[in-house]
Formats: structure tokens, sequence, C-alpha cells
């Protein structure tokens, strides 16, 4: 009797599972194994998550094939894949399609073909033309390939009604993974010397140029004596192909192919480096770390240290103990742009055992070191939030570094998740150690960290870091007040930047009208004349924040999101920041037709354009999404930085991201305001890290610095306690105001999001299922103290083309509500980073 298994389909949106045969040729089958499957009137890759079940299903199927021998997801992952699914209201087929490696990774899909062309007579919509034209001039098409050309346009409503009238035909179609070894030749000799000196005649007519090039070769690689690839022996000898083919045929050597890793990080050259030593700060908080790491009953580790205060040396030296103990490590960081900060570090204290995954990559560096973790053959994994479905055959840790940062919840993508908290079950599944590190820790885990009683470490101390350095840069500095303390067995510590808070009201009530202060400026000169850079940040990308008609007051906003556009200077466009719609400036007024448009507002172009005004001599760069597209912009730019080719650095949300630069001595805030004011509540929390993390990036090295923060609004408690560093005072302020409002951690928060193209549809649709949540809310008891916002437009009421209606449920056992009603249309996302 053929055993039965249970599988998860690899096509989205499925959520059940489903039972299969397998045929006695397949004997090999383990859990994690990934198949291929007749689903409905497809074929489809399967993972098997259940073996050698018991199943009600009468006429079941039979598998058709085995695609890789190894499973592809290990019980753990399996386990993840399921919480998450539950978790999070998601498919358990989008689950486990995140952690299978872009190559290896194939959906089931469609192809139409053209059946034949309409007549002139018949009629077709807009959108079922274009179907047709497209496919009439590009051949068979997928349904992946039409999503892509028709991303606003309902098409597959189009698409039915081709098919339904004959005008095309229809196939599955499931892509092989197309992914193969990379391989070298190489050469081996086979012969003593002995024997190669009696046949000096076996290598061609003496004296030729052949025989020359052949018997170097040999004499090659008998010195070498192993494997050697081909390309160095033809750089050694001068030999080519037909002379080692000559070679092989007399049986002077071996040629064969080896395969050989595509590694993103063998181009990248450290110095290994010794462990520093540590404040008395450090080495406390390393003694609660070391008991903990080796405790039976594991508990989180968060530490909340202050910027600069030596949390990755922390780290660094928990991983050096787990990687002892045979096991593997996941290092995660919230950015791409902080990976290769980060990896040089690691790669400096663990050479050789240090793997990269992150989506930038190319497919065969993802897949071979994918394949690499999941041999165990890589200790050290470091990426960000896709990282954390890397296949660990025995994880031992997890570090989360910066665990604060919103990027580290996946809202663009089905399924929508926060890393963070998956993270902490991952451990618990894996019975792992997980460390959180963070100058500013998230409101919410912070409670919980207390309430749970998880090992909270603080580092309250910032290190004299740099100290070599700027001691040889020392003649540089002539002016400058360097601080070098002696380092009595322990590291010597520095005092966080000074913040100074600017009111820009009063700039400007005394005749100050640029986005600069005073003071700033005055601190910019200074930077110059002393040699020193500073770091200018700016939440806004863009010339100015917005375009408007002075004679009729009329914004120019982008007809599919509803949001102002930004000016673009260097392409001379207006461009939205959610889509990407650009269009020209317009000479006239859409509304009224007068001439009279302005700018208003200022981004990262704009404060560009103003430094080089007021400083011509200046070498400035600008950090944001715009100068950073490029595979690798991000590396060199802060390379070019780093390495004091510029002076000033310009900048958004990536320059409050862990950088540390030694000779930046002042951060300029141009605005620190920006998105306060948000109806959202996590907004001050949001401000007080960004202003905390940018404001740690001057001042890390014996140069010292200073922090200028521009702003309307001084008074704001946000603001207030970011000026002073003061974390602990801006949690006992914040978590009033969240227990007063029943707001997280007080309570569980789900947002139900609907996206509709027709504005009317959406608010209908949105209206019922508000009162189908009222009415099961108060039909049930044990809900009645649930809390329903909505329905209504959230803050970006409209993106890509789409009206959004928004309801947002507060309380406790939400699942209760949400496993009674249809959300098949409905964006979930539980405890979202904003509201907005």
């Amino acid at each position: 009797m053929s055993m039965i298994i249970r599988v998860v389909v690899n096509i989205p949106g499925i959520d059940a599972l489903f039972d299969y045969d397998v045929p006695d040729r397949y004997a090999g089958i383990q859990q994690g194994s990934l198949l291929v499957v007749p689903f409905r009137k497809m074929r489809a890759q399967a993972v098997v998550v259940e073996m050698n079940c018991s199943s009600t299903v009468i006429e079941r199927k039979e598998i058709l094939g085995i695609l890789d021998t190894e499973p592809v997801l290990n019980s753990d992952q399996i386990a993840l894949a399921k919480w998450m699914a539950t978790h999070y209201f998601s498919s358990i087929s989008d689950c486990v399609h995140l952690m299978l490696p872009p190559g290896i990774n194939q959906l089931a899909d469609v192809v139409y073909s053209l059946k034949r062309l309409p007549a002139a007579s018949e009629n077709l919509s807009a959108t079922q033309k274009k179907i047709l034209e497209m496919i009439r001039t590009r051949g068979a098409l997928r349904s992946r390939q039409l999503q892509a050309a028709f991303p606003h346009a309902s098409w597959r409503v189009a698409l039915r009604g081709l098919l339904k009238n004959g005008y095309l035909d229809s196939n599955s179609y499931l892509p092989d993974p197309h992914i193969q070894r990379k391989t070298i030749r190489t050469a081996q000799i086979s012969v003593s010397k002995a024997v190669l000196g009696d046949r000096q005649q076996d290598l061609g007519r003496a004296g030729t140029n052949a025989a020359e090039r052949r018997g170097a070769a040999l004499e090659f690689l008998l010195q070498e004596g192993i494997p050697v690839n081909t390309a160095w022996v033809y750089a050694a000898s001068g030999a080519n192909a037909a002379d080692l083919k000559t070679l092989e045929e007399k049986g002077f050597i071996h040629l064969s192919e080896v395969e050989i890793w595509r590694d993103p990080l063998k181009d990248i050259e450290v110095s290994p480096t010794k462990k520093p030593e540590l404040t008395s700060a450090q080495c406390k908080a390393w003694s609660q770390i070391e008991k903990q790491l080796t405790e039976k009953k594991k508990k989180p580790i968060l530490i909340h240290g202050v910027t600069g205060s030596g949390k990755t040396e922390l780290y660094l030296r928990a991983v050096e103990k787990v990687v002892e103990q045979g096991k593997q490590v996941l290092v995660m960081v919230p950015e791409i742009s902080l990976t290769p900060q980060t990896v040089k570090r690691f790669m400096a204290r663990f050479p050789g055992q240090v793997g990269l995954v992150h989506s930038r990559l190319s497919t065969g560096e993802r897949v071979d070191t994918w394949r690499r973790a999941r041999m165990g053959k890589l200790p050290i994994i470091i990426g960000p939030r896709s990282a954390l479905f890397t296949p660990f055959p025995d994880l031992g840790l997890i570090v989360m570094d910066e665990f604060h940062d919103p990027s580290f919840y996946q809202s663009d993508n089905k399924p929508l998740y926060d890393a963070v908290r998956t993270a902490l079950q991952y451990a618990v599944l894996t019975d792992s150690n997980i460390m959180l590190g963070s100058a500013t820790p998230d409101v919410e885990l912070y409670f919980r960290a207390q309430s749970e009683g998880w090992a909270l470490i603080h580092l309250p101390d910032r290190i004299l870091a740099h100290q070599e350095y700027i001691q040889q840069k020392r003649s540089q500095f002539p002016d400058a007040e360097i601080h070098m303390e002696e380092q009595n067995g322990s590291a010597a510590v520095l005092p966080l930047p000074l913040v100074q808070i600017v009111d820009m009201r009063n700039e400007l009530r005394q005749g100050n009208h640029s986005m600069f202060s005073r003071s700033l400026q005055a601190a910019l000169r200074t930077i110059l004349d002393r040699k020193q850079q500073a770091i200018l940040f700016l939440n806004r990308r863009g010339s100015a924040t917005y375009i408007f008609c002075r004679n009729c007051g009329k914004v120019l906003l982008c007809p599919r999101c509803d949001i102002p556009l930004t000016m673009h200077m260097d392409k001379k466009k207006l461009v939205c920041h959610v889509c990407g719609y650009e269009k020209d400036v317009p000479q006239r007024c859409p509304e009224c037709g007068a001439t009279q448009i302005r700018q208003y507002g200022g981004g990262t172009q704009k404060v560009e354009e103003q430094l080089y005004q007021l400083f011509p001599s200046a070498r400035i760069l600008r950090w944001d999404a715009d100068t950073t597209r490029q595979h690798g912009a991000e590396e060199l730019l802060l390379s070019h930085f780093a390495n004091h080719h510029a002076d000033f650095l310009i900048g958004t949300q990536m320059l409050a991201k862990g950088l540390d630069l030694p000779l930046v001595t002042l951060v300029g805030i141009v605005l620190a305001d920006v998105g306060l004011n948000f109806p959202d509540f996590r907004a001050p929390e949001r401000i007080f890290q960004t202003l905390t993390q940018v404001a740690g990036r001057s001042g890390r090295s014996p140069l010292g610095g200073q922090v200028i923060l521009q702003t309307y609004q001084p008074d704001h408690y946000a603001i207030q306690r970011a000026s002073r560093h003061d974390f602990n005072g801006f949690y006992r302020d914040e978590i009033v105001h969240r227990r007063e409002l029943h707001y997280p951690p007080f309570t569980d928060l789900v947002r139900l999001e609907l996206r509709h193209q027709d504005q009317r549809v959406a608010i209908n649709k949105a209206s019922a299922l508000f009162e189908q949540i009222t009415t099961i809310v108060g039909n049930d008891p044990e809900l009645a103290g649930t809390i329903i916002s909505g329905p209504v437009s959230p803050f970006f009421s409209k993106q890509r083309g789409y009206y959004r209606q928004h309801i947002v449920l507060r309380g406790k056992n939400l699942e209760a509500i949400l496993h009674k009603i249809n959300l098949q249309d409905w964006r979930i996302e539980v405890n979202p980073p904003d509201l907005l």
C-alpha cells in the first residue's frame, strides 16, 4: 500500500493542506521534500509537511516527482510557517513560499496563446484589445506577465471574456528550477616525475612551442600536486585547452569538473581583529549574557544601550560562544544598506565563517548561500528580514540589531508579518537564544520584557572609540579639542553629544527665512574650518514638499494616490513617492489657468542646493532613495564619505540606522517635526526614535560632537526627551498615553484594509463589514471590551489608483472575531508599524 503524505501547494493564497499518494518508486521522500504534484488542472510545486498520514480523501492523486533529494524546509521551518499562517491570518502557502529561495521556488502559472483575432464588428473593451494586441505581437504570455503589464487594470475580468468567446487558449505551466551549479574545470597530475622524464617524446616534437607549453604545464601541476583550476594552468604555463586535452589523452593528467560556490563575500578583504577591552558597563552586561546563554530555560535578551555603547561587541562575543558549541547563528539588520558595515565587522572576527543573504544578490549567490547554510557549512548568516528563513540545521542564536526599526515589518507583499515577533517565536521553536538590541527599544517589546522577566540589560555609557584612528590623524585637527583618555584595564567612555534645540519660529521673527538657523550655519562653517564632517538629516526626498498655484491654491496631486507630487530638480519632474508617477511641471494651473505655479517646502535636493549657495567650496554628498537605486550605490557612497572625500552628507531615514563615522562631529536635523502630527498613535515614538538615532551619529570619536535640532514644536515631549537622549523618560510618558487610550501593549491591534478602484464600492463594503463586526461583538460578552474604529479612509486615502478604507480593532481575543467573517478581499495587518 502506498504512503499518504500531506503537502502545502506552492500557489499563492491556497490555505488548505492536501493529501497525495506516493508510489513506491519515490521511497526517498522526507518531511520538507520539494515535489511536483497535479493540482486541479495544472502541475504545481508542493512541500511535504506530514508523512504517513491517514486520509479521509477517497480519490487521491499521486505525486509526479521529487525536485530535491534533500528537504528544502526543516521541521522547525514548517512549524514556523504554520504559526505565521495562524498568527497573521495568512495562507500557509504564502508562508512556505517565503522560505524557498528564488530559482528553486517556482510558482504554477497559466500561459495564454492567441486562438483567433476579433472581426471588425465585434465589440471589445479597451483592456481586451490591448491584451490581444500584446499576445499577437509578443507571442504567448503568462498571467504574471499580464499582471506586470496591467497593474492598475481589471485584466482578469477582461481575460475571462476573451477565453469565453474563443479569442484565447490557456494551458498550465510550471517552470523547472533554473539554477545550475557553478563549476570550474580542474587538472591534476597523473604520473610521477620519473615517468614524466621517461616520456618526454610523448609531449610532441622536441623544440616545438606545443611541446614546451605542455612540459611547462606538467611541471606546474607536479609542483601543485592537487587539482588546479585550468585557468591557473594556462596563466602559469602558456598552455591552452587543446594542450590539456592532449595531455589527458596520453595519460599525463586527469581533467574534471568541480563545483564552486557563488559567494558574494569572496572579494571583500578584511584584516582579522582582536577582542577589544570592555568598559565596566560592558563587562557587567557580558556577565549577564554569558550566564543566560548557558541556561536551559531560554529567555529573550533585550539590550538597551545608548548609541555607540558597544552593543555590537556583545553580539560578537555571544556569537563566538555559540559557534564554539557547534551551532549556527543568524544576525539580522533592518536594512540592506547596513549589511556591508556589519558583515565586515563579523568577517574580521570570524574569517571564512560568514554568509550573506539579501534580495539584491544574484539568484545564484542566494541559492548557493542557502545550500551552504542548509549543509551546516556556514556558521553565521547576516542579512535583513528575509534572512530569517534560512534553513539552519542547528540554530543556536538569533541577533536582531536595531530591532525597533519598522523595516522589520513586511507590509508590501503577503504574508504581512512582523519579523521581530516571528523571530521570537522561531527562537522558541528551535530552543535558541535571541538577543534584541537598540538605543530606542520598541515601547511594546520593552513593556513585554519587563512584564515577562526577560534578561534586560542596560548600557548607559558611550565608548570612547576610534582613539588610534584620531591619533594618527591628529595633525589634521590642530584646532579641535581631542578627548583622549588612558585605558586602565577597561575601555574609556565618552559623553553623548550635546543637543541644542533651535526654535525656528524665533528665527523667522528675527528675519532669517533660510531653512538653516544661524546656529547651524555657524556650526557648519566651523566644521569646514576644522576639516571635520557633518550630517544633515531631513526626512524628505526631492526639492519641494509640494507644488501649488498661488492664485487659486490648487495643490498638484498624484492622480493615482491623491497625495502631493514632489518636485525633483535633477529630473525636472513632479514625482509621486508612493507609486512613482511622474509628470512635467505645468506652465499653467490646471484649475484656474494662472501661471503662478510655486514650490513650497524643501527636500534633500533643496537642502543640497542651498548648502552649495552657502558653502560653494564644500564637498557634498546626498544619500536618499534617488541616489542609491543602483546595486552597490549605498556601500560606495558610504565608503566615499567615510574616507573623507566629502564634508557634508545629506540624507533621509537611512542615516538613522547604525552608521559609525569617526569624523562626524556635527549632526544638523533640518526639521524635527516631520511626521510628528500624523494621525497615528505611534507618531511620537517614531519621531523620538529617529531623532535619537540620528543624533547618535555625532561624536563617536575623541573629537566629540554636537547636534543642532531645528523645530517648530520645541516643547513636545518626544523632542524634549530626544534632545536629552532620555529613553526612560520618553517610555514613562508614552506608556501613560497608551494605557489611557487603550493602545498596545495594553490591547492587541488588528487593521483590516480594503482597496478598490471604485470609491463607492470600497465605502459600501467597509460599512457592511463594520456592521457585521459590531453584531459579533455585541452578541459575545467575552468581546465586550473590543474597540472598533472606522470604517474610514486612512491618512493616505488613495494609493496606486486604489481607494482605501480601513477598520481598526483593539482588544483581546480578536481572532474570535476574525474567524467568523469573510476577509477574502481584505488586507489583515496584526500590530502594524503605523496606521497611515
